[in-house]
């Protein structure tokens, strides 16, 4: 997932850009990008695979002037994107994945549309977004078509003159938020970077709604559609950071419940201390401490925050040299110690197995208990980059190697009160070579977050998803040149623009 940061500021925006886009850098891995307007369109684009945002960008922000902007820690492609269109110039940034964007791209270049972005795995999908926004009436038109045509999500920030369009994809499952400070208005994807900078929440956006920032105010462009809202759960239990919040649920509070959920089915457990996998992990093994009594300690400590996240960079290689770099075992915390640890989620099991748990081992552990925050990842993700194949994970190799070849239906494996389910498992912590291993349940872990289970999107762990936002048939490029006239009829879609 990428993050996104927007700010219209009374002033010049560029330091106040740097700092919230870089509050965002737990997110991405691959690119950062800011685009800044005043006079003109100012952007500047660094790769951030080997370095952090402040040492690449903080050059540049005296030569960025003007008193709004967008900024983005981009996952995957180079970006904000810059188009010259019939709409005026803008930039545009985007978080989400498009799983039908090659066959969008095809059909633009029917059309006779053209692509200058040029990246090794295909179309840079803010690229394209942003072609075809350019398909619409309007901007706002524009942003509604992309979100009636794509499969998959897609929030954005679409910087013009006349403010900063700030979009959720139509099932919420990217967050965005606005916020109101001293120095103006702004919009996040993690509402961790609003705190230094003054700014107070006033708005989670709701899925499919459209607003616009200018020094005025926020203004309701299109609302919420009232369609289901499928926020990843995956935000609260990994990827979010433990001082953001997601419709008001804070992500700490969250990890904390999910370790009191482990620690009340472990009852049977004899252990000497209790600790999380740093950093995500930290949280849900306070919580298990405080629910069990168990001491928590920190056998494994992390090497600086220079170290990124082993989870989210795109080759197996570059995880692995993360995962083995960046956590150092303290010796005399570990020896003779029967030790549970806590960790987000069990994805392939490859870096606990090889970079953690050895590590315990390898110092004298005497027992090790591991518990995941969230239940057996069983589907990869349609939404975002975290899993893109179902033989990378854990559960489905130790069901392919249970069944001895590949199961399509994996429905009996996904109850946790089923022999087929507690063989999986089995078979999973013989692999880790751990004493015992114990996962969240999905009820357990939809408890912990607070929301109604049909507001979260659980699709990683039961394969359900909404039938629309989930990979279809091959898309038709006529479906968004059809009917250009139609929604002119909707004129800003209320009679009356809310104003925070």
């Amino acid at each position: 997932m990428s993050g996104i940061f927007g700010v219209v500021s009374k002033g010049d925006c560029a330091e106040i850009l740097f700092y919230g886009t870089d509050y965002h850098s737990h997110l991405g891995t691959e690119y950062g990008g800011m685009a800044v307007l005043g006079e003109g369109f100012t952007r500047q684009i660094h790769d951030l695979s080997q370095s952090q945002f402040k040492s690449k960008f903080l050059p540049d922000l005296g030569r960025m002037g003007g008193n709004k902007g967008i900024g983005v820690i981009s996952a995957l492609d180079e970006q904000p994107i810059y188009l010259n269109s019939r709409f005026g110039p803008f930039c545009l940034a985007t978080s989400g994945m498009v799983e039908n964007a090659e066959q969008l791209a095809a059909g633009l270049l029917k059309k006779g549309l053209s692509f200058s972005e040029v990246s090794p795995r295909g179309v840079n999908v803010t690229e394209l977004i942003a072609k075809l926004i350019t398909q619409g009436t309007d901007l706002v038109d524009g942003i509604e078509k992309v979100f009636e045509v794509i499969e998959g999500s897609c929030s954005l920030l679409l910087l013009h003159r006349a403010g900063i369009y700030a979009a959720r994809d139509r099932f919420g499952y990217v967050p965005l938020i606005a916020g109101k400070g001293p120095q103006g208005w702004a919009v996040t994807t993690e509402t961790c970077a609003f705190a230094n900078l003054g700014f107070e929440v006033v708005k989670y956006l709701e899925p499919g709604e459209i607003v616009l920032l200018n020094e005025d105010g926020i203004v309701q462009r299109r609302p919420g559609r009232g369609r289901t809202q499928q926020v990843c759960a995956f935000l609260w239990i990994y990827t979010g950071f433990p001082a953001s919040s997601y419709e008001g649920i804070n992500v700490e509070v969250v990890r904390e419940r999910c370790g009191r959920y482990l620690a009340k089915r472990d009852s049977d457990i004899q252990a000497d201390l209790v600790s999380g996998v740093p950093d995500s992990g930290l949280s849900h093994g306070l919580g298990y401490a405080m629910e069990s009594g168990i001491p928590f300690r920190r056998p494994l400590v992390k090497y600086t925050p220079g170290y990124g996240r082993s989870y989210t960079p795109p080759s197996q290689h570059t995880r692995d040299r993360i995962a083995r770099m960046k956590l150092i075992p303290i010796r005399e915390v570990i020896e003779g110690n029967r030790i549970v640890i806590c960790e987000d989620s069990i994805v392939r099991g490859t870096q606990l197995k090889n970079y953690t748990i050895a590590k315990l081992w390898g110092c004298g552990a005497r027992e090790v208990h591991v518990r995941p925050a969230c239940p057996p990842l069983m589907f990869p993700c349609v939404f975002d980059l975290s899993t893109r194949s179902t033989d990378e994970l854990a559960a489905r190799k130790a069901i392919r190697d249970l069944e001895g070849h590949n199961l399509a239906d994996v429905s009996a494996y996904l109850d946790p009160a089923s022999d087929k389910y507690r063989q999986m498992v089995d078979w999973i912590a013989k692999d880790l070579g751990v004493t015992t291993l114990r996962y969240q349940t999905v009820d357990d872990m939809v408890g912990a977050i607070g929301l109604p289970r049909q507001k979260l999107c659980l699709y990683c762990w039961t394969g359900q998803c909404p039938k629309a936002a989930c990979p279809q048939a091959a898309f038709d490029i006529a479906t968004l040149m059809r009917s250009s006239g139609q929604k002119k009829a909707l004129k800003d879609s209320i009679d009356q623009p809310q104003l925070w």
